[in-house]
Parts: C-alpha cells; sequence; structure tokens
C-alpha cells in the first residue's frame, strides 16, 4: 500500500495497519525510512514559523535559521532510538513479548501517522503564532501519545 493510504488508514486502525507492518518482516532500512519521513515532514512543518520569524526579525535571515533547524532535527536521530529502546523496556517490565524491533517501528510509525496534523500546526504557528498554535501543539503531541501507547500495545503482544 502507499504510504498515504496507511496513514488515513492508522487514523482510523491503528492497530490493523502497524501489524501489517510488523508482518512485512525485519528491515532496519525500511523503518528508517519511516524516521526519515517524519523529520523531512518535521523540517517542513517547522518552515512557515522560521519564515515568519525571518520576516519579524530581518536582522537573522531565513537561510540562517533553516540550516540550524534542519541540523537540529537530523541530531535527533539519536533520541528516537534511545525513546524507542525506553519505550520497549517499560512494556517489557509490564508483561511485553514483544521486540526491540516492534517498538521502534511503532514510535517511527506513529511519528509518520501524526505528521499530517504537525504539518496543519507548522501551518498554524506560521501564519497566526501565539497560544492557537501552542494548543494545537498539545493536541499534536496528545495524539501521537496515544497512537505510539496503541501501536506499542499491538508490537508488545
Amino acid at each position: 500500500m502507499a504510504l498515504t493510504t496507511d496513514i488515513v488508514e492508522s487514523w482510523r486502525r491503528p492497530r490493523v495497519v502497524v501489524r501489517r507492518l510488523l508482518g512485512r518482516g525485519r528491515s532496519e532500512t525500511f523503518i528508517l525510512s519511516f524516521l526519515l519521513v517524519f523529520l523531512l515532514l518535521a523540517f517542513a512543518a517547522a518552515a512557515p514559523n522560521l519564515a515568519r520569524q525571518a520576516f519579524l526579525d530581518p536582522s537573522v535571515t531565513l537561510m540562517q535559521r533553516v540550516y540550524p533547524a534542519a541540523l537540529g532535527l537530523l541530531a535527533t536521530v539519536p533520541l528516537w532510538y534511545a525513546v524507542a529502546a525506553i519505550g520497549h523496556l517499560v512494556a517489557r517490565a509490564l508483561g511485553g513479548k514483544g521486540s526491540h524491533f516492534g517498538a521502534r517501528l511503532a514510535l517511527f510509525w506513529a511519528l509518520v501517522v501524526i505528521s499530517p496534523a504537525m504539518l496543519v500546526q507548522g501551518l498554524v504557528q506560521g501564519m497566526i503564532g501565539g497560544s492557537t498554535a501552542t494548543g494545537l501543539g498539545v493536541l499534536v503531541l496528545a495524539g501521537f501519545l496515544g497512537f505510539w501507547v496503541v501501536m506499542l500495545q499491538e508490537v508488545e503482544r
């Protein structure tokens, strides 16, 4: 299935989709591609706010804002692997029987699934800013945590 089709289906049936993705077999490059897609979309979500900041404060150009943002996102790759490992260890302590691979799949896929909401939040932050964007950010975080918990439960069965 196409990535976008799986994302839309994950909003309705996350357990089914993550089970299907887990059934594809063990492929580190496959799940790494999910993390890279998320990072690319996170960068796209940050772009409107970076442009807004550059417009409001022209002393720092857009390019001076874009490069650190891109490098900062790339620097989070080891962090995401650590978060997946911690999630797996917590699930194992609570009786989970899955693998580290499944935990990484659940986390990285949850990040991809929440990315459309993150893009909307980024647009709002770039266009409106303020508390509206902060409120949306809280909703996006809650949605991500919900997807991650559901998917982690499924892969740890």
